[in-house]
């Protein structure tokens, strides 16, 4: 089923992330979550451009790695689309996990942690769980 174009890209210039590797993980966070579907059509190369204010072979480089990896396929004259999901059967999980986080957010918020200092707690115990074999 074709629901249209339903991503829209954003880039973090102090992300020290390449923007094509920002693409890519885009799509591929939104594959996982289960926000893009087989059949959804990406943003063209030209809106992509337009909208970012970068070169077509930034978005083209990213496109294909994606193709590569055999999750989109693109259609001349058409556009790309999503052809396959990373999606896994914990979907119904995120919810109430994410409500979860919610409050976390909030309450590391209260305690005076800007969003930097939040992400690098995040990352910083992601890592040392998976370390750890935390399950």
């Amino acid at each position: 089923m074709n629901r249209g174009i339903v991503i829209e890209f954003h880039l973090d210039a102090r992300s020290g992330v390449s923007p094509y590797q920002q693409i890519v993980r885009q799509v591929r966070r939104a594959l996982r979550l289960g926000l893009l579907h087989e059949g959804d059509q990406l943003p063209t190369v030209k809106e992509v451009v337009e909208r970012l204010a970068i070169n077509p072979n930034t978005v083209l480089k990213a496109y294909k790695e994606l193709e590569h990896a055999g999750l989109v396929s693109p259609r001349p004259g058409i556009g790309t689309f999503v052809t396959a999901t990373l999606s896994d059967g914990s979907l119904a999980a995120h919810g109430p996990l994410r409500q979860e986080l919610l409050r976390w957010l909030a309450k590391a918020r209260c305690a005076g942690l800007e969003d930097e200092s939040i992400e690098a707690l995040l990352q910083d115990t992601f890592r040392s769980s998976a370390e750890e074999g935390v399950a």
